[in-house]
C-alpha cells in the first residue's frame, strides 16, 4: 500500500470539463489525516485468493447474469441474451461473472494480473473486510491520484496525450463501434501497465472504475463535515443506493463519458456489476 501524507489539499474543480449534476465543485480545501491506498486495483489474482479463502460468491454469480458492453459480446452470445433497454450498448448476458468477465466464453486465464471486474460495491465491501482495509471516500481517492500535483486532470499535466503518447487505457477511435487501439488495449490493461503517479499509484485514470465508500455525487463540502470512518461505518452494509465510482474507465471517450478526469465524478447502484467495474482499497 502507498502511504498519503497527512495535509492540506484542494479536491474538486471549478472548470466547466463535466457534467453539471456530477457535482464536480466548487473547488474546495481540506485538512485530511494520513491514510494508505492499494498501488493498484485489486486484481483477478488477489480476488481469487479472497474467494478461494471464504467461498464468497459475488452478486452477478447469484443473479446469474451481469452487464456487458456490446463491444465485447460474441454474436453468439447476442443472439441468446437482450440488450438493456434504454442502455442500448449494454447486454445483460447471462454467465458473465467476475471469472467469465464477457460471457461464459470468456475467461480470466491470461488476465490474473488485470483489475477484476464484474464485482459489485457489495462485492468490494466483502473484500475489504475480510482483507482488514475499506474503499476510499471521493475525497481520499482524488487526493490519492494526484500524486502531491496541484492537476485536476491527469497526474502526468493538463494534456491527455504527451507527444502522442498514452498515459492511461481508455478508448479512442470512433465511440461506441470502432476501437483504435492506439493504447495497446481493448479491454482492461494489467493493473501495472502504464507508469505510476508520483505516489507510486498505479492507473487511477482509466482501465475501470472504482468504488467508493460514499454515496454518489454528495457535495464535496461533506468531506470538510465528516471524516473517512463515518462514511465506511454508514456505507458498509449491503444495499444498492447510489455510489460514487471513481477514474473513468477503458470505455471512456470524449464524444460521450468525460469522466477519465481526476476531479471527474460518475456513480452506480450498490448492486451493480459490469465488464469495467472494479475497486481499490485503502486503510
Amino acid at each position: 500500500m502507498i502511504a498519503i501524507p497527512e495535509g492540506v489539499y484542494k479536491i474538486g474543480t471549478d472548470q466547466p470539463d463535466g457534467f453539471l449534476t456530477d457535482n464536480e465543485g466548487p473547488q474546495i480545501t481540506i485538512q485530511h489525516p494520513a491514510f494508505s491506498i492499494d498501488e493498484t486495483t485489486v486484481t483477478n489474482e488477489a480476488f481469487a485468493i479472497f474467494v478461494k479463502e471464504t467461498g464468497y460468491i459475488t452478486e452477478a454469480e447469484k443473479f446469474g447474469w451481469s452487464f456487458v458492453f456490446h463491444y465485447f459480446v460474441s454474436e453468439e452470445i447476442k443472439k441468446a441474451n437482450k440488450k438493456v433497454p434504454n442502455m442500448s450498448w449494454w447486454y445483460a448476458v447471462g454467465g458473465a461473472d467476475w471469472q467469465h468477465p464477457e460471457g461464459p466464453d470468456s475467461s480470466i486465464e491470461k488476465r490474473r494480473d488485470h483489475p477484476v471486474v464484474q464485482v459489485s460495491r457489495n462485492d468490494a465491501v466483502a473484500y475489504c473486510l475480510w482483507a482488514g482495509k475499506r474503499l476510499p471516500t471521493e475525497a481520499e481517492w482524488e487526493i490519492a491520484a494526484k500524486g502531491g500535483t496541484d492537476f485536476e486532470k491527469y497526474y502526468w499535466g493538463n494534456n491527455l496525450l504527451e507527444n502522442g503518447f498514452y498515459h492511461c487505457n481508455i478508448w479512442q477511435g470512433d465511440f461506441p463501434k470502432l476501437n483504435t487501439l492506439e493504447d495497446g488495449f481493448a479491454s482492461t490493461a494489467p493493473a501495472k501497465w502504464y507508469e505510476a503517479n508520483a505516489y507510486g499509484l498505479y492507473q487511477p485514470i482509466g482501465n475501470v472504475w472504482e468504488w467508493c465508500s460514499n454515496p454518489a455525487r454528495i457535495d464535496l463540502t461533506a468531506f470538510q463535515k465528516k471524516d473517512s470512518s463515518y462514511f465506511w461505518e454508514e456505507h458498509q452494509k449491503i444495499d444498492d443506493q447510489m455510489y460514487a465510482t471513481r477514474g473513468g474507465s477503458f470505455l471512456c471517450h470524449q464524444s460521450y463519458c468525460k469522466r477519465y478526469r481526476i476531479a471527474a465524478r460518475n456513480g452506480n447502484t450498490g448492486m451493480s456489476a459490469a465488464n469495467n467495474l472494479g475497486f481499490r482499497c485503502v486503510k
